[in-house]
């Protein structure tokens, strides 16, 4: 009996502690896409996209939400299958990302960007956050929405 009792207040305090993350306000001026999904030739020319790439773990229990900031300005809270798109201009980029577990989690990146970058995955992690550049558009990225629609 007294098991179970510890048992059940160990659950209790594990899923209240992995309320969802608070969202924050992006604090760039993203761009919308067409609602039918992203295409390839929406992006480039400066204009990158970065999108949320969790994993099927993250999704279920609902850890999947970052928080975004580049250069210590908010892009804004991307949730699973979501992506932002905004222009950068070439050069080295301050990245951090935030997502919530039985913690919260925060990482720090140094992106480099160049005229090439089209697209940014970022993804939580079992312990941190993971950043990647991806040269291809992602084909899943057709299912995914701009957190502006």
């Amino acid at each position: 009996m007294k098991n179970i009792a510890i048992y059940l207040i160990l659950v209790t305090s594990i899923l209240t502690s992995c309320s969802p993350l608070k969202s924050i306000k992006s604090e760039y001026k993203l761009i919308r896409t067409s609602s039918s999904g992203i295409s390839a030739n929406e992006v480039g020319n400066g204009k990158v996209l970065i999108f949320n790439g969790s994993g099927m773990n993250h999704k279920i229990d609902d850890t999947s939400r970052l928080n975004i900031w580049i250069n210590g300005n908010a892009l804004g809270q991307l949730n699973a299958n979501e992506y932002a798109v905004l222009y950068l201009l070439p050069g080295t980029y301050n990245f951090i990302l935030q997502h919530k577990d039985v913690g919260n989690f925060e990482s720090t990146h140094i992106v480099e960007i160049t005229k090439e970058t089209i697209f940014i995955k970022v993804k939580p992690t079992i312990t941190s956050n993971k950043i990647e550049i991806v040269t291809n558009m992602p084909e899943e990225l057709r299912w995914y929405n701009n957190i502006l629609q």
